[in-house]
């Protein structure tokens, strides 16, 4: 594939409605600076090329960039994965396989999927509070399950599977997420460290809930220092 992750994290987005956690790479990717390492070659992604999103000069204005590349920072062990096009019909469940088989091999210390879901499709209990959530894996849970408590998050609840007909069956809906479901419930059943960060949002200018989504993960990771304004 590309690069040999170790004990570095990976994050890379879903698309999913509003394009949120595309943005929010992209947000990470030019704060940080970080360096294209390489590219994900794969049949699942619709095709594209285009000039390189994160050009600073005119000398550096003409590299090219694919539907899927990888860039790195190595002082925060931080590996990115940005998809730029949409996932061909029925080629969800190979990318999550060829994804996670990586993940696997390269011995990943976790991976963190930025991601967005419909709001108007939130339940009762949705509606109140934040519209940030968050989903931890088994494996993960065990280590970061209490400082998310500690950061007053919100694990995305579960809903009725048949709504007014039998409310107490459970199941994990992520309307507009994409990928998100299948490569969370794929994670828990392979044993791998996976955190999904998510928003709920509509289609429209969702630059916002980019920010607001990079806000959050940085709340965990501290990717960047906050800067504390004294009262």
């Amino acid at each position: 594939y590309f690069v040999y992750c170790g004990a570095r994290v990976p994050l890379q987005p879903a698309v999913s409605v509003g394009n949120v956690g595309q943005l929010a790479i992209d947000l990470v990717i030019s704060t940080l600076d970080m360096t294209k390492v390489g590219y994900f070659y794969t049949d699942c992604l619709v095709p594209m090329v285009g000039n390189n999103p994160y050009a600073t000069a005119e000398e550096n204005s003409v590299e090219l960039s694919i539907n899927a590349e990888v860039y790195s920072l190595p002082s925060k062990k931080l590996v990115v994965l940005q998809i730029r096009s949409p996932f061909i019909k029925n080629k969800y469940r190979p990318f999550c396989q060829m994804l996670l088989s990586w993940v696997k091999s390269s011995k990943c210390a976790q991976v963190v999927l930025l991601s967005s879901s419909h709001a108007y499709q939130r339940d009762d209990e949705q509606l109140l509070g934040t519209p940030l959530r968050y989903l931890l894996t088994p494996d993960l849970e065990k280590a970061f399950g209490g400082l998310m408590q500690e950061l007053n998050w919100k694990e995305m609840e579960k809903v009725a599977a048949y709504p007014g007909i039998n409310d107490t069956e459970k199941i994990l809906h992520i309307p507009g997420g994409g990928i998100t479901k299948l490569l969370f419930t794929e994670s828990c059943s392979k044993g791998i460290q996976m955190a999904v960060l998510l928003k709920f949002c509509s289609e429209g200018d969702n630059i916002p809930d980019a920010f607001a989504l990079v806000n959050y993960l940085n709340e965990w990771l501290q990717l960047i220092k906050s800067e504390v304004s004294a009262v």
